[in-house]
């Protein structure tokens, strides 16, 4: 909306590291699609099959739920229905620095849970309630039976286990975990510098 001449430097920057792997230049449009059409090639990673778990390891650089949760959907749709998300980060000790309070109110739940009664989150931001939704992944919730999450979701955070349950998610201990031994699963999948690459299933052959 700006009535000038505009351009802008688009950069794709390798997985792990602050290094540009590619820089475009041009109108926010034009760099912005061709840093797009690279970022498709070396940000998505893709599987043939899904794993019954994965273990999304937060690099540093997130310091808060709020950030690290995106290693949850990151990984998430190579998982299979009922595995299992554990976030490998023993740093974070808040789920955010700035909406802390309002996510020890309301947990992590699915998009249903919250649709089932909204008049109940009225005072509740709608940037926190979609990035409650984003970290539990996708589910269903009936008044009845309750909420019923696609997968499980387990932080193995510098967060004490009564707030990671009181969360509505699962706790284990980050010290307890074997990287080597996660890693020689055939169903698990171990990502460093989670968050940071998007997981998704290949597309059968044609």
């Amino acid at each position: 909306m700006l009535p000038c001449r505009r351009l802008c430097f688009a950069l794709v920057v390798s997985s792990g590291s602050h290094d540009p792997s590619f820089v475009a230049y041009g109108t926010p449009e034009e760099a912005w699609a061709a840093a797009a059409q690279v970022s498709s090639q070396t940000h998505v990673q893709y599987l043939d099959r899904p794993v019954r778990r994965a273990l999304a390891i937060i690099s540093e650089r997130y310091d808060d739920l709020w950030t690290a949760g995106k290693g949850m959907y990151k990984v998430d749709p190579v998982v299979a229905d009922g595995g299992q998300v554990v976030l490998y980060a023993p740093h974070v000790t808040s789920p955010s620095d700035t909406h802390g309070e309002y996510i020890k109110r309301i947990g992590y739940h699915c998009r249903d849970y919250f649709l089932a009664d909204l008049d109940r989150w009225s005072d509740i931001p709608r940037g926190v309630l979609a990035h409650s939704t984003q970290i539990r992944g996708q589910g269903t919730y009936d008044p009845q039976t309750g909420e019923h999450c696609r997968v499980e979701l387990t932080l193995a955070t510098g967060i004490d286990e009564a707030t990671t349950r009181s969360l509505a998610v699962s706790y284990l201990d980050p010290e307890s975990i074997d990287f080597a031994e996660w890693a020689a699963d055939p169903d698990t999948l171990v990502v460093p510098n989670a968050g940071e690459v998007l997981f998704r299933l290949a597309p059968p052959p044609r």
